[in-house]
């Protein structure tokens, strides 16, 4: 049953499905995959150091397959890709390696434990209504020894368009309400993961700029942002707003004041304006016996105040 809306379920679930089920059936939804694309790309990589496939992986919220057209056979042997919307499984990509697609919530993963040798997911856990279960799910999923990469949006995506739109509604409406999802902070996300059971952490940061001719074109792009004075509904990317205290619209006044202060506030010289996504990018790993461990404390043999010796002592080395 979908969740009832609360603090601890920001998210209908039921609506993001029916979004992503609709962006799926556009005629040409690779136009607006971009993001996806280049996100997918980099988090295909395998773990450095590896010299040998992983038998089986799992992408969690795969959409039409952004991770799997960059995976090889010489990376993984088989796939399975999860994701609440069927018809981005059915309009999936074509890849190189065997793949069964599942119709599942990202939050419930109908696996058995240590199942899979790799979990991947990209750009999608954001919209979960409960990380840490959803990290607790993955991690018993995986073997032991077996790696999770990851990538979700971070806290300040968006930043421009956000800014913006409060600001005309504050001017315009006496108020504001949320427009754009409520991302996780990057100070929490090594600690989630850490309760979760995931060790060997490694967590990053990663901006990438869009440029757009305008605030509409931003919109657009992003799905979902209903613009009811052209008499549309847009979707495009799959990122529209599920949250469960959404406004349901926005006024015409509003958004030509958000598009205003948008151009004055951020706009470039050619006239262009810019969205800026955060991507977290985070690795972690189940753990083995066979795994390297820390030094027990109190075992090392430098100090901190070594520290100031060392460009000394690499002289001497060199002569």
């Amino acid at each position: 049953p979908p969740a009832a809306p609360g603090a601890l379920s920001p998210f209908d679930r039921q609506l993001k499905r029916k979004q992503k089920n609709w962006a799926a059936l556009q005629p040409e939804p690779a136009k607006c995959d971009y993001l996806r694309e280049e996100v997918g790309r980099r988090r295909g990589r395998p773990p450095a150091g590896r010299g040998r496939p992983f038998p089986l992986a799992l992408d969690v919220g795969s959409g039409r397959g952004y991770i799997a057209q960059h995976l090889t056979k010489e990376t993984v042997e088989k796939l399975i890709q999860v994701d609440i919307a069927e018809n981005a499984l059915k309009n999936a990509m074509e890849t190189e390696i065997p793949t069964v697609n599942v119709v599942a919530d990202e939050e419930f993963l109908p696996f058995k434990e240590d199942t899979f040798d790799l979990v991947v997911s990209s750009l999608s856990l954001h919209w979960v209504n409960d990380l840490p279960r959803a990290f607790r799910e993955i991690h018993q999923v995986l073997k032991p020894d077996g790696v999770f990469i990851g990538a979700m949006f971070g806290g300040d995506t968006l930043y421009e368009l956000r800014c913006s739109l409060q600001l005309a509604e504050l001017e315009r409406e006496g108020g504001f309400s949320p427009h754009v999802s409520p991302f996780t902070a990057v100070s929490d996300l090594g600690h989630l993961l850490s309760r979760a059971g995931f060790n060997t952490l490694t967590v990053d940061t990663d901006e990438i700029q869009v440029n757009y001719p305008g605030l509409f074109e931003v919109m657009e792009d992003l799905q979902g942002k209903y613009i009811y004075f052209l008499g549309t509904s847009i979707f495009c990317m799959g990122e529209s707003n599920c949250s469960w205290n959404r406004k349901p619209l926005l006024h015409r006044e509003t958004i030509l004041a958000a598009a205003a202060i948008y151009q004055e506030m951020y706009g470039n010289s050619d006239g262009s304006v810019p969205a800026t996504f955060q991507i977290y990018y985070m690795i972690g790993w189940k753990f083995h016996e066979s795994q390297a461990r820390p030094a027990q404390r109190g075992s090392a043999t430098v100090s901190f105040g070594d520290l100031a010796k060392i460009n000394g002592l690499l002289s001497r080395r060199k002569k």
